[in-house]
């Protein structure tokens, strides 16, 4: 098979009402049923045999290794997405299993200073099958980046999310040019028929 399954930041720090994006203000829409639909998803990925790759958007104390313009956005005492924490771990209804590949990331783009593309290859994924948050934001960044280095991407509409008025526009735009745009179920049959 060479299809993987790339999982964004489905941290509980984006995807936790306590967690540091909604404590800021910005929680997304709809987590409850994104969260849902990304479990119902990887349990059908794990039976067809596919490989699950999680990305967790994570920053060293103090934030140093955040963008700057990102850690305005945040109270430093709130300490947002570091290493180590309960805000970076993936949400436990999605929790990552023995076998599962972390990356971990400082910035939008899964590719950019991790070692995604190399672990990709070594696996001999030519498709991947991506969900996760925040779809305008590193779901749109990681799928241009992806078809970039010539991977086919098919984006799992329904496991993802955005402010409202972010959301359907980046799925547009991924749909242009950048990848198949589909509900999972949808999706993920066309991949495990091909």
């Amino acid at each position: 098979m060479d299809t993987a399954v790339l999982v964004i930041d489905m941290q509980n720090g984006f995807v936790h009402p306590e967690g540091s994006v909604p404590k800021a203000d910005r929680a997304l829409p709809d987590m409850d049923k994104v969260i849902a639909e990304n479990a119902a998803m990887i349990a059908a990925a794990r039976e067809a045999g596919l490989p699950i790759i999680y990305t967790r958007h994570v920053w060293r104390a103090g934030m140093l290794d955040a963008p700057p313009e990102v850690a305005a956005m945040f109270r430093p005492e709130d300490k947002p997405l570091l290493r180590g924490t309960w805000d970076a771990d993936v949400c436990d209804e999605l929790a990552p299993e023995p076998g599962d590949v972390i990356i971990d990331k400082n910035r939008f783009d899964a590719f950019l200073y991790t070692d995604l593309e190399v672990i990709l290859r070594a696996m001999g994924a030519r498709r991947l099958l991506v969900s996760g948050v925040v779809t305008s934001i590193c779901v749109e960044s990681t799928v241009r980046s992806a078809q970039q280095r010539d991977f086919a991407v098919t984006v799992a509409a329904d496991c993802t999310s955005a402010p409202e008025d972010q959301h359907q526009p980046a799925l547009d735009v991924m749909a242009y040019i950048f990848a198949t745009v589909a509900p999972w179920r949808d999706g993920l049959a066309a991949l495990t028929a091909a």
